[in-house]
């Protein structure tokens, strides 16, 4: 692999469709000054709604960590991610009040179902660690890396939507992704074959699912 690890190798492999996930129009249209509110608005209700079973698939991570896991430090970045997650619920709700989303009132839309309903498969026992930790990884790192461009000295980014971007795309952030690839790459450096096909496989599941859920947020 040229000295990569497994993750970046699969990254070059499917740039393309790793690109589509991580600079989408949707994504591009923020950073470039051009987002239709209400595209904007229905991401941030429909964000909520996948944030709330986003919690119990990080849980479930937690747990095949502890007993999977020999490096305690995978606890430890793990629970960094699931002690930011009130915060977040807490962000949504603020910023519903402040774009009058109506969270209460919401359903989610088939896109966000069917993301949702990938999770819970995530979560069976079954599932190996190393294919649990490489999805969360992706789903973590597609947000990063999107959020971040619109950060960029040459993004036209509107103001009003600069805190939402700083959430995910902020160094510290950055950081917390850098540690998930490399527990996904320890896992994987030793995985069985079978393992690592369920993993990439799961790596690429993440990436359309977060392409169909920007397409559900444009509309």
């Amino acid at each position: 692999m040229d000295g990569k690890g497994t993750v970046a190798t699969w990254k070059d492999k499917h740039r393309r469709m790793y690109d589509q996930a991580t600079r989408h129009p949707f994504i591009m249209s923020i950073r470039d000054g051009a987002v239709d509110y209400s595209a904007f608005k229905r991401w941030l209700g429909q964000d909520y709604i996948f944030v709330r079973q986003f919690i119990p698939f990080t849980a479930s991570v937690i747990i095949k960590s502890c007993k999977h896991s020999d490096e305690e430090s995978d606890m430890q970045v793990l629970l960094s991610g699931i002690s930011s997650l009130n915060d977040e619920i807490s962000w949504f709700k603020t910023q519903a009040q402040n774009w009058d989303v109506h969270l209460h009132s919401l359903v989610p839309l088939q896109a966000n179902l069917n993301y949702c309903r990938y999770l819970e498969r995530l979560m069976e026992q079954e599932v190996d660690y190393s294919v649990a930790i490489t999805a969360f990884w992706a789903i973590e790192a597609v947000y990063q890396e999107s959020f971040a461009q619109c950060l960029e000295s040459s993004a036209r980014t509107p103001m009003e939507l600069i805190e939402t971007c700083q959430r995910w795309g902020n160094a510290g952030f950055g950081d917390y992704c850098v540690s998930l690839q490399r527990i996904a790459d320890r896992c994987l450096e030793n995985a069985s074959s079978d393992v690592l096909s369920k993993a990439e496989e799961a790596f690429i599941c993440v990436l359309q699912h977060e392409v169909n859920f920007w397409n559900m947020s444009s509309g």
